[in-house]
């Protein structure tokens, strides 16, 4: 599908790409080695903002798994990126008490529950994901409207257990072989890997419910404005 004219939503499993697709929506599903080269295709090639969309590891200890987060900005090694505003104010006007504040992105998963707490207090983010820092980067270096909005899967007091965690493939899809030898290789991870499944029950569910309220677009509030300026381009020429 071609970006032109159309919202970004940026994911890294597959699941979260076939629920964020939908009308005046493209996708990128990549994991951070790939994923910069896509958004700058993306970018140069006329998208018309970019969202992080998907799940996200909550920081905050009052945020549940299923919880909305609508970011107000994302924290990353390079400085914080703010959303959208008004970006934001519609996906939080679609998504009942979601939680507005900041996320913060980082390289590789943050899977104890120690770790979460540091970055917690560090950054005073509520959520934590791998793809929002990369895409508010670009997003902003090519001054495009930029969104994340994320469901809690993992609650700041959970762990992640290893076979979650490189239980994937690069494309975004479960890889069954590797989850049964991680847990060859640890059996005791097996109680976390059961409860981050149930977890991840009720993030799927919630990134379904959430995907309809927000509609076609994901909620991006400007399709108006780019069909005037297309129109004023048309007749102009």
């Amino acid at each position: 599908m071609s970006t032109r004219g159309h919202v970004v939503a940026v994911t890294c499993l597959a699941l979260e790409a076939r629920i964020a697709l939908g009308p005046g929506v493209a996708v990128i599903c990549n994991h951070a080695s790939k994923l910069v080269a896509s958004l700058e295709a993306a970018a140069k090639h006329g998208a018309a903002g970019i969202i992080s969309f998907g799940i996200a590891g909550g920081l905050a200890p009052h945020l549940a798994a299923g919880d909305w987060v609508v970011a107000s900005g994302v924290r990353t090694a390079q400085g914080n990126f703010p959303s959208d505003g008004g970006w934001a104010q519609a996906l939080l006007e679609a998504l009942p008490g979601a939680v507005h504040a900041e996320i913060v992105g980082a390289d590789a998963p943050v899977a104890e529950p120690a770790e979460k707490r540091r970055l917690h207090l560090r950054t005073g983010a509520v959520a934590v994901d791998t793809e929002s820092h990369v895409a508010a980067r670009i997003a902003a270096a090519h001054r495009i409207p930029f969104a994340a909005c994320r469901a809690v899967i993992d609650p700041a007091h959970s762990v992640l257990p290893p076979a979650a965690v490189f239980g994937l493939r690069h494309d975004g899809t479960a890889d069954v072989i590797a989850v049964l030898r991680s847990l060859a290789r640890q059996p005791s991870q097996l109680p976390a890997l059961a409860r981050t499944a149930l977890d991840a029950r009720v993030a799927a569910a919630a990134l379904r419910r959430g995907r309809r309220l927000l509609g076609a677009g994901l909620a991006f509030p400007y399709f108006e404005e780019l069909a005037l300026d297309a129109k004023l381009a048309v007749e102009m020429t």
